[in-house]
């Protein structure tokens, strides 16, 4: 399976998840939506930015196309998943709301998965690369100790 797909679906799902628990928070307690909005923005961006900000420290090949990709994927699967959970957890939302949760609402989680994505994959390949286990440097070295393969031939 393509790593797009799994950041895709992951931050998708995240996504509306939160989306979701906040359209159950403003039924219930319409008041304290500020704070908890402020706080479900600032999780969002993080979960972004330190799963990209580990696949640039693990050096994942083309991390910046994958993050890409798994943005693009993440806006309107999230926007449909929330028109869903809104329809059957909150407010009985109809299919009138998935235009917008399509287009405006696909277009924000995109750029909440784009933005901090791209600043994590910025730091996380700053970090360094991992250390490998003493077991990996111990086969290491025995590999360069006994050399090429030479192969007899007929």
């Amino acid at each position: 399976m393509p790593s797009w797909v799994v950041r895709g679906l992951g931050m998708a799902l995240l996504h509306a998840a939160t989306a979701v628990a906040l359209a159950k928070i403003a039924v219930f307690r319409p008041t304290d939506l500020t704070v908890i909005t402020a706080v479900v923005l600032a999780l969002l961006v993080g979960a972004a930015a330190l799963w990209s900000a580990l696949d640039g420290w693990l050096g994942l090949v083309d991390a910046g196309r994958i993050w890409f990709i798994a943005a693009l994927v993440a806006g309107p699967v999230s926007g449909l998943l929330t028109v869903i959970g809104r329809a059957v957890l909150v407010d009985r939302t109809g299919i009138s709301e998935l235009g917008s949760a399509l287009t405006g609402g696909a277009a924000f989680t995109a750029l909440l998965v784009l933005v901090p994505a791209g600043a994590g994959l910025l730091v996380g390949r700053r970090l360094g690369t991992p250390r490998r286990s003493e077991r990996a440097e111990e086969e290491a070295e025995e590999a360069q100790d006994r050399g090429p393969r030479v192969e007899p031939t007929t």
